[in-house]
Formats: C-alpha cells, structure tokens, sequence
C-alpha cells in the first residue's frame, strides 16, 4: 500500500504541517510561516541539494514548515506542491496586485528603459505595483513596463492562447518559466492565468475535467500520455513542450501520437475536457 504523494504532504520526518498531526509521523508539527519568492527562478527541490521536481517564480506565496542548512522546506500557495529551496530566495509576504502577462519582461533599476535591467521576469510572475508613472510601473524591486503587467484580478479567459505565448520557449525537466518548460508547467501556466486550479504534474493533471475519449476533439482539450501533456489548438494541432523538439511545438495530433507510441512513449491514455 503506498504512502502519502510526497509532492503534495507538507511533512519531511523532522517536522509536518499542524494540519497533519496525528496522520503522519515527525518530531514536530508547526504551523506554516508565510514568505515570497524573491528570485525570478527558483528552483524547488525533491531534497536539499537534490534534483529539481518545479520551479517558482518571483512574487509567488509559499509556506515554510522549516529553514535548516541553508534550506527551506517549503509549500507552495499555487497548486500545494512541497519540497525545498533556497532559503536566502525568500522574503516576507506581500500581496501581489499584478502579473507579468507577456512572455517576459525586464524589471529596470530606474524610469527609464534605457536604465539598467535588472533581472529578466517570466510570464506569471507576480507583481507589487507601487505607483503608476508615465510607461512604467513602480514596484518595490525596480520599474516594469506597464504594457507588460496585467491586473491580477483580471485572468485570461484562453489556456489556448496562453499557452501559444511559450511557442520556441527551450525544453527543461520540472522548467516552469519562459526560459524553459515543461510539458506540465505549459499546462499549468495556462490554466493558472485563467484561474483555473491546476496541479504541477501531468499524473495529478489527468484527473482534471472530464473525459472525452469518444467525443471529437476541440481546443482547449488535454492529450495525456504515461509522463506526457499536451494542449489541442483545434481538431487536429496540439502544442507541447516536447523533448523530442527539445521546445514548445505545435504538431499534428494524430502523427504525434504516433511518433511517440513508435518511441516507447506508448499511446494516449486519457483525453479531457475542463
């Protein structure tokens, strides 16, 4: 009988969320301490200086359940996944009023795009503006185009059209930012930007909406492969971000599939409809 999905438990042995006492075993249950992401990318961890399982972006909420050795074991606010970071790439909380809803932008130490950039913000990151100047926003890091941010209690209304922002963006394993992704993280960015709840996973993915294996296929719906997510753009195209393009593609449904059974990949195994 397996155990708890480690992913989504907020416990490590030495301690487990408050919310858990009683279900799983630790020396302490402690109450999560809220923090934000400090960085643009950062990468959160199965163990301590162990492989990357996602990434999180500037401006994301998490909850910290323990800081030890230089690292934080973590939950994070969008989907409950859990694991470690680095624990200097996080801050004190703070409510977020917008999001970068380009495929990335530069946040600028002054007013001015001619200043000097100060870092390189993916889609999604989330943002606090603190005033409105001429073109830019001021935020407490530096200044971004205010062409580039979108209020944050304005979700897109097209996973589709979301997910097309990441066209040619590089292939990475656990990636979740512009530059690079994975099948899962396309998934998720896309959803998420249209408030729609989405774990970080293409396991955990296949159980959202509903099937439709013996409906046509329409946009919007999800293509899962054992260990593989893709996105329809219409009846017959999906995008993905694929290893065998080693980026985000579009390619005809029909001989994906088949490329990918041929390549041990096996066939599709659920087909959903949110």
């Amino acid at each position: 009988m397996s155990g708890p999905d480690r992913r989504l438990t907020p416990a490590n042995g030495r301690v487990a969320a408050l919310e858990l006492a009683g279900r799983v075993p630790a020396e302490r249950y402690v109450t999560g301490e809220g923090a934000r992401v400090a960085r643009p990318v950062l990468d959160l961890l199965a163990a301590p200086e162990g492989a990357r399982d996602r990434q999180l972006l500037m401006g994301e909420a998490v909850e910290v359940f323990e800081r030890r050795a230089g690292h934080a074991f973590i939950r994070a606010a969008r989907d409950g996944y859990c694991g470690y970071v680095d624990a200097a790439a996080l801050d004190a909380p703070r409510a977020a009023t917008h999001l970068v809803a380009t495929p990335a932008t530069h946040l600028y130490a002054e007013e001015s795009i001619k200043s000097p950039d100060l870092a390189h913000l993916s889609f999604g990151s989330r943002i606090t503006v603190l005033h409105e100047r001429r073109e830019l926003f001021e935020t407490p890091e530096g200044f971004i185009p205010k062409k580039h941010l979108r209020e944050i209690d304005r979700p897109f209304s097209d996973p589709v059209t979301v997910a097309q922002m990441f066209f040619g963006t590089p292939y990475l394993w656990g990636g979740n930012s512009r530059l690079g992704i994975d099948c899962s993280g396309l998934v998720q960015a896309a959803l998420l930007a249209c408030g729609l709840p989405c774990p970080g996973d293409s396991d955990l993915q296949q159980a959202l909406g509903r099937d439709v294996e013996h409906e046509p296929p329409q946009r919007g719906d999800l293509w899962f492969w054992k260990g593989h997510v893709a996105l329809m753009v219409d009846a017959e195209t999906i995008i993905h971000a694929n290893g065998h393009a080693m980026a985000v593609t579009y390619e005809d449904a029909r001989k994906a599939a088949l490329r990918i059974e041929a390549q041990g990949g096996g066939p599709v195994t659920h087909r959903r409809r949110l």
